[in-house]
């Protein structure tokens, strides 16, 4: 009795050991630049992270792979007085100035977008003309302003509170992926009896999500990274410190333990990386849709 067989299976011929590494080869060839900017980009993380688990004194030697893996630095770093309240800080900066300015920021770039109104291109004109004002000429004044008047010194309102008044990147941002968004939107809510603020909440909105989380995005990089404002506004009292300035303080008390140094850098880091890595499909998907590219 004949026992049914399925169909032979066939080999594929193998590849020569010659061909396999040329064309290894070719693939380097031709993604070289590729590999060297990953590699640039990548290796200083890779050093920071095992300098950072290291001991204070294999810091101090050539070594460059840790002989014994010290995750309790992290622990330390966060123990150390000051950093959760630097890091309570910068939350509260980056967490409410982004949520200030995206809330300020929406509704002018909707209404130089949409309304039609004298000296509107003017109003734009005078937008994009502060993008071009750098801070280091008004910091005298605003900082008179800020500490003599209203007594705010020592503290990150001075800060928070002008973002609750928009930013000029942000509305030419959001404005021009406004003008992107089919008229025939809106035109239809209006017909249906919608208001110019129920337009703006139920019809644009869901509609430029992806410039929204790019403006967000960009907002909290910022004041997660800002150094000079905080150097101004919050020098004289250490208990308004965020991390970007702390973090000097601390590379000062310990600039021989170069493990917690590059711990608590880190640490400081690690969150951007994380929600740039979490939202990076909304982040490009908001910055090649509103025309702003490299």
């Amino acid at each position: 009795m004949a026992v049914p067989t399925g169909p032979a299976r066939v080999e594929r011929p193998r590849m020569p050991t010659r061909t396999r590494v040329h064309r290894a080869l070719h693939w380097i060839a031709v993604h070289a630049i590729a590999v060297a900017a990953v590699l640039f980009f990548v290796l200083p993380f890779v050093f920071l992270f095992l300098t950072s688990v290291m001991t204070d004194r294999q810091t101090l030697t050539p070594d460059l792979w840790p002989h014994e893996w010290r995750w309790s630095n992290y622990a330390d770093v966060f123990r150390t007085p000051g950093f959760g309240t630097w890091w309570r800080n910068t939350m509260v900066y980056a967490c409410l100035g982004t949520t200030l300015c995206l809330l300020s920021s929406v509704p002018v770039a909707y209404a130089l977008a949409r309304f039609r109104f004298r000296f509107r291109g003017v109003a734009l004109v005078l937008v994009i003309a502060t993008m071009m004002l750098p801070p280091q000429v008004v910091v005298i004044p605003m900082y008179i302003f800020w500490s003599e008047n209203l007594g705010l010194s020592g503290t990150l309102w001075p800060l928070i509170i002008p973002l609750a008044f928009g930013d000029a990147f942000s509305i030419f941002l959001l404005r021009q992926f406004l003008l992107t968004v089919p008229k025939e939107y809106v035109d239809a809510a209006r017909v249906d009896g919608c208001g110019d603020l129920g337009i703006l909440l139920r019809v644009v909105v869901p509609m430029i999500r992806p410039a929204i989380a790019a403006v967000a995005l960009f907002q909290f990089f910022y004041c997660w990274n800002d150094y000079f404002g905080p150097q101004v506004y919050t020098s004289e009292n250490p208990g308004a410190w965020t991390l970007s300035y702390g973090l000097k303080s601390f590379k000062g008390a310990h600039h021989t333990n170069w493990n917690m140094t590059m711990a608590a850098t880190l640490l400081v880091m690690a969150p951007v990386i994380l929600v740039f890595f979490f939202a990076q499909k909304a982040f490009i998907e908001g910055v090649t849709l509103t025309g702003v590219k490299g």
